[in-house]
């Protein structure tokens, strides 16, 4: 590792190649790295290679870090694989992570002796060696085990439920152990830190905001007005399609909220935007005969969120925060979501966003801001300036500078971790 100036230099770990940003992880990580780009840091970004090769995305990178190096990816995450890791003492996420290639490459960045290292997400320190030698920090976008406890409350089958336990429970027990190797945490949320303090003994947690880039996250120039119930008005989702999580929660949405939707509203459509839509909900829209597009992945959600009327997050599972909601707060899509969908998010009901839990509130907030154009423009408008207000990228990469000096003991005495 070469520094091409006199800054820090922090090399940021990154458990798999950052681009195409087709999750959350991915678009926060991506959006922090671009906002530190030319700041206090030379930060040096180490990922996989990705099959097709790094030149098509040369751009991307460019964008993203002053260096960028590779290991080829030697991660083994079939189904067989993780059929066998049921019986690990790591979480199955965790155990099929692992990769010899990733091990050397880290081993060997470190040797360059950077003045401090980021590692994305807690389980890629099971890449790591046990102690780094300089100032570490584990940047969590989830409690991981929180994400398998709820998985098991929601399970409808006796033996899933053991098994999301069990998964729990290991998880906990890494969770915990691994985050104790790090000199700091950075959470996504108050919440998230204020578990990792109460579960897992972790009082050195700062937290950073989400945060958007809110010149590319622009409004659409023009909103459709007025009641659209009678018309042929769209709801937008997006998120990974094989991510639990979503599936679980648009397989409620559609069980629970859209034939009342669809009963008020005939011309009504949703389009789920996200890679590998899970074929189980696919094929339940269709028996239900619900007006649902699946797009599959997009180069770009932007215009698929701009031609939409609404956008809903109907999560019931899930941790940390979701990215999700502010960008489409920014896109100046008016928002209906759980509360748990904008959990951690310092946002308010009846003013951002509608929330809503049970099936007959979501359904009926959406038909409600169907209905009424005044309502989806005021809250169009103030959702788009609360983002630019405060939680733009550029103001989380800040934030996360702050962070790396302070346990490089670099920055000032009792700084906040946060950012008003």
């Amino acid at each position: 590792m070469t520094a091409s100036d006199d800054r820090p230099r922090l090399l940021f770990i990154a458990p798999w190649f950052l681009f195409p940003t087709i999750s959350g992880g991915r678009i926060r990580t991506a959006d922090i790295l671009r906002g530190m780009l030319g700041g206090r840091f030379h930060v040096t970004l180490l990922q996989p290679e990705p099959p097709e090769g790094t030149e098509v995305h040369r751009d991307e990178l460019v964008r993203a870090a002053d260096e960028a190096i590779f290991w080829k990816d030697d991660s083994k995450r079939s189904s067989l694989r993780r059929l066998a890791a049921v019986a690990s003492s790591l979480p199955i996420s965790v155990a099929t992570d692992d990769s010899p290639n990733a091990r050397a490459a880290i081993r060997k960045a470190l040797e360059q002796k950077p003045d401090v290292v980021v590692v994305d997400f807690v389980h890629t320190a099971m890449l790591c060696p046990e102690a780094f030698g300089m100032p570490s920090i584990v940047f969590t976008h989830n409690v991981e085990a929180e994400i398998y406890k709820r998985q098991a409350e929601r399970a409808d089958k006796p033996w899933m439920r053991t098994v999301w336990k069990s998964q729990a429970r290991k998880m906990h027990r890494f969770e915990a152990e691994t985050l104790k190797r790090f000199d700091a945490v950075i959470a996504v949320s108050d919440r998230d830190a204020e578990q990792f303090n109460q579960n897992f003994g972790i009082p050195h947690t700062a937290t950073i905001p989400t945060g958007v880039d809110i010149e590319f996250h622009s409004p659409a120039k023009t909103a459709r007005e007025g009641d659209l119930t009678d018309k042929t008005p769209e709801l937008v989702f997006t998120g990974s399609m094989n991510w639990l999580p979503n599936i679980e929660g648009l397989e409620w949405f559609l069980a629970e909220s859209w034939p009342k939707i669809a009963a008020a509203c005939p011309g009504a459509s949703l389009k789920v935007i996200g890679r590998n839509p899970d074929e189980g909900l696919v094929q339940a829209a269709k028996r239900a005969n619900a007006n649902w597009n699946f797009t599959g992945f997009v180069d770009d959600v932007r215009p698929h969120i701009h031609g939409g009327d609404l956008s809903i997050i109907p999560l019931r599972i899930g941790g940390g925060t979701r990215l999700k909601a502010y960008e489409a707060m920014a896109l100046g899509s008016p928002l209906i979501s759980t509360t748990l969908g904008v959990e951690g998010l310092p946002i308010d009901d009846g003013a951002h966003c509608l929330m809503a839990d049970t099936a007959d509130a979501f359904a009926d907030a959406c038909i409600d801001l169907l209905r009424d154009g005044e309502k989806r423009e005021r809250i169009r408008a103030a959702a788009r300036q609360v983002v630019v207000d405060r939680f733009s990228s550029k103001k989380v990469a800040e934030v996360f500078e702050e962070i790396c000096l302070k346990a490089m003991g670099k920055g000032p005495a009792g700084a906040s971790a946060r950012a008003s």
